[in-house]
């Protein structure tokens, strides 16, 4: 758990100082929603855990801020994150499917794990 904060950290640092490279696409949240199929399955149940390839609490991506889940995503699909259900999830999507989704979940209500 120390090394996914640490990831995490390590992520919003490079975001904040501009290492994220080229410019990213414009996100449209009414897309994200139509998108969502595959994210919703665990990310959009009340207090869902994964048991593999270890046992943790999903995080819920509402109100989680686009650039955030962009590099996130970006990481997955790159192997940067790796998480194997997420990598084989964000190997599909493109960098406006990414800023897509990212657009709608940033603009979805935050919800706690219990929600």
């Amino acid at each position: 758990m120390k090394y996914h904060a640490l990831l995490c950290t390590a992520a919003a640092i490079a975001f904040v100082s501009g290492a994220g490279g080229a410019a990213a696409a414009e996100g449209d949240p009414a897309a994200g929603k139509n998108k969502k199929a595959m994210c919703a399955g665990c990310h959009g149940i009340a207090g869902y855990k994964t048991a593999f390839p270890e046992v943790y609490s999903v995080p819920k991506l509402g109100g989680q801020h686009a650039a955030y889940i962009v590099k996130a995503l970006q990481a997955y699909k790159s192997g940067g994150r790796r998480h194997p259900t997420m990598r084989a999830i964000a190997s599909g999507l493109t960098d406006q499917d990414m800023a897509d989704l990212a657009a709608y979940y940033a603009t979805a209500t935050p919800r706690t794990a219990n929600q």
